[in-house]
């Protein structure tokens, strides 16, 4: 929202600008954290489709499942050290140089030392699960207890490290998964400016779209990676569309899960009513196995007791290739419309999925579409909610830093020339002038921005027509990288779901003009397992996923 406009009435466009929470970033040289990575093995390297100039290790590591990575590592072909060095090398070539994606801040200096462990730990124990050796990479709001930073993007926060793991880093480390790296995102979370660019941070810079470099890849860098190939997975988070915007602009499976199906527990906060933690990957069943390790209660995290009863260590039992077969599947067509593009998209989807044996309901409208374009509650839930959060995780880090919200925008008007050189910290202001909660005018906020999309919306049009899920396209095809006037963002189909702490999952479903643009299926609280089942069906039927190409320009007509 801009500084001048009113408070009361703020359109999509405008809010999404302030709230995709996690996108990418970097610089335009070597990243200023993080362990140095090795150059990449001559012999290795090969020249990556439509984009000379630079060269691209380990070709083999292209479009490869977290299944295959395991039969290379159970049959000896492959060591997890090895795999570690494999997409280290990637990382430099394509991350660093070449192409200069910028979404990997910094590698974790003591990953080759944990893989060792891990591939002794195979030879005589046997792998602890599908994740055994797995390279993962964690958007750098994911706290970890380790040498690597936590900072969300900012400066202020280098060289406080937390204390603890987050609880999701925790169960990745349990699972045997390797955390490789962070990954850049918009600082954070895209929660200070009312006016940013879509991957920017004062810590690393803008990060690229790998389809087309002059792109934005929406929120969250930790897609980034996982579209040019330079991991296996990784994680993400999400207040309000920066796991499934992010996924389709960079051509993704991304999952956002039900808040409380994931702990939050030491991952920097904007919304305990909002935030979310949960996968990118290349394909459904990969999403799937990351979902079942992330998953579990947390007592640090009281939204995750609304998940007893509702939660799977495994979702891969819900990978039906006939899965679309008999289910019927809403369409919200007030959800369409911002983009001629993705609709078009949407509509084969659509065909694909009556082609597959479901029944479509069209249209199928949530009852409150029309008020549902006034973000104004959303938006001071989330002011309120940012305050409380973030002096309460700040207070939990070592002895030095910054404390309060105060003492941020305090940091940031005194380092102006590296964190606000391209936009301000307008929301930052805004929250810092909001009273504690809960108080009056927050609790009618959070009233009004959860019963809307809820008892008002989704749960309204999926009871009423007896629906398994509502579908629509996740966002327009990525728009031109802008750093002077910010986004120019269109619209997407997120915020629904996310004011009410509903499951998304967002699969790729075509291109336009060679950009990637997914489709999302939309549930009830805690149906991951059904809209995995509908999105994997739809992969397998469609397989629309595609490895990027890098290219400079879009070069249209």
């Amino acid at each position: 929202m801009r500084a001048h406009e009113s408070a009361s009435s703020i359109d999509r466009r405008s809010f999404v600008k302030v709230t995709a929470l996690g996108a990418v970033a970097a610089t335009a040289g070597r990243l200023p954290t993080g362990a140095p990575l090795p150059t990449a093995a001559p012999a290795e390297a090969q020249e990556p489709r439509g984009a000379p100039g630079f060269r691209a290790p380990f070709q083999e590591l292209e479009e490869a499942t977290i299944a295959d990575l395991q039969k290379a590592m159970e049959s000896g072909e492959l060591t997890a050290v090895e795999l570690v060095r494999r997409y280290t090398a990637r990382i430099e070539a394509l991350d660093r140089k070449g192409p200069m994606l910028r979404s990997v801040l910094e590698l974790n200096p003591d990953a080759e030392g944990i893989t060792r462990e891990l591939d002794q730990e195979r030879k005589t124990k046997g792998p602890r699960g599908p994740l055994h050796g797995i390279p993962v990479l964690l958007k750098d709001n994911i706290a970890t207890a380790d040498r690597m930073e936590t900072t969300a993007g900012s400066l202020a926060l280098v060289g406080f490290r937390p204390p603890e793991d987050a609880t999701v880093a925790r169960k990745l480390r349990e699972a045997g998964a390797v955390i490789l790296g962070k990954t850049n995102l918009s600082e954070w979370a895209n929660f200070r400016a009312e006016q940013s660019s879509s991957g920017w941070s004062g810590r690393g810079g803008q990060s690229r779209n790998p389809f087309v470099l002059d792109r934005n890849p929406c929120g969250s860098s930790s897609c980034v990676p996982v579209s040019a190939n330079l991991c296996a997975v990784s994680v993400g988070t999400e207040t309000d569309g920066s796991i499934v915007c992010p996924a389709s602009a960079c051509g993704v499976v991304g999952i956002k899960p039900t808040v409380g199906l994931t702990s939050r527990h030491n991952v920097i906060p904007i919304s305990f009513t909002q935030d979310t933690v949960g996968p990118h990957a290349r394909t459904v069943t990969d999403a799937a196995i990351l979902l079942g390790a992330l998953a579990g209660p947390d007592p640090r995290d009281p939204a995750t007791r609304a998940g007893e009863g509702n939660r799977y260590s495994d979702y891969t039992q819900f990978l039906y290739p006939n899965g679309l077969r008999g289910a019927r599947i809403g369409v919200p067509r007030k959800l369409f419309g911002f983009s001629p593009e993705a609709d078009r998209v949407a509509e084969e989807a659509i065909r694909a999925l009556k082609e597959a044996s479901a029944e479509i309901v069209d249209p199928a409208d949530l009852p409150s579409s029309d008020e549902l374009k006034d973000f104004t509650p959303e938006l001071e839930v989330l002011l309120f909610e940012f305050k409380d959060g973030i002096e309460k995780y700040l207070a939990a880090l070592p002895p030095g830093g910054p404390r309060t919200l105060a003492d941020l925008i305090r940091f940031n008007d005194a380092n102006a020339d590296r964190e606000m050189k391209y936009f301000g910290q307008e929301l930052f202001l805004r929250a810092q002038e909001k009273a504690a909660i809960p108080n009056p005018e927050y609790l009618a906020a959070l009233d009004k921005s959860q019963r809307l999309p809820g008892p008002q919306g989704l749960d309204a049009v999926l009871d009423g027509l007896k629906l398994d899920a509502l579908v629509a396209p996740t966002a327009s095809p990525a728009w031109p990288t802008d750093l002077i006037n910010g986004d120019h963002f269109v619209g997407d189909t997120s915020s629904p779901a996310a004011r009410v702490g509903y499951p998304l999952v967002s699969v790729p479903a075509g291109f336009v003009f060679g950009l990637p643009v997914n489709i999302t299926f939309m549930g009830r609280a805690f149906s991951e397992p059904t809209l995995i089942r509908l999105a994997y069906a739809f992969e397998q039927a469609t397989k629309a996923r595609r490895p990027p190409q890098f290219r400079p320009t879009l070069g249209v007509e």
